[in-house]
């Protein structure tokens, strides 16, 4: 698959990715490292560490935000941030993932939540493509 594998489109209240990958564990990876990078999140020097995540979803969609949602969730509460991901996919509704953390030094631009709005994981010729809306 050509690049780029994730980029900000415009979006008129809120904030918003055009994710691509061949398959539905790279889309997954790449909204997660596009989220990433929409925050500004920086990891601060420091131990890193292992952690497991796994979340399940009545269809791919619903993986998708969950997903973010679950990475979210942890960086607000809990300060972290995220340097690898390994995902494993089981059917479009189950995702199994080892994550590599460190503690987070700085969020530049806050996100109140990932949306369902217009969400749709599209086939094309080169793999699977959403976009991704983000409340901030």
């Amino acid at each position: 698959m050509k690049g780029p594998y994730f980029e900000e489109v415009e979006h008129t209240a809120d904030r918003a990715l055009l994710v691509r990958g061949a398959d539905l564990k790279e889309l997954l990876h790449n909204a997660a490292l596009g989220m990433l990078q929409l925050i500004g999140a920086i990891p601060r020097s420091g131990p890193s560490r292992e952690r497991e995540i796994e979340v399940q979803a009545p269809d791919r969609e619903s993986l998708l935000v969950t997903w973010l949602e679950e990475l979210l969730f942890a960086m607000e509460t809990r300060g972290v941030t995220y340097t690898k991901f390994e995902l494993q996919i089981t059917g479009d509704t189950h995702l199994f993932a080892k994550v590599q953390e460190m503690p987070i030094m700085v969020i530049t631009r806050h996100i109140k939540a990932v949306t369902y709005h217009d969400l749709e994981i599209e086939k094309t010729e080169d793999g699977l493509v959403t976009t991704v809306v983000f409340d901030v």
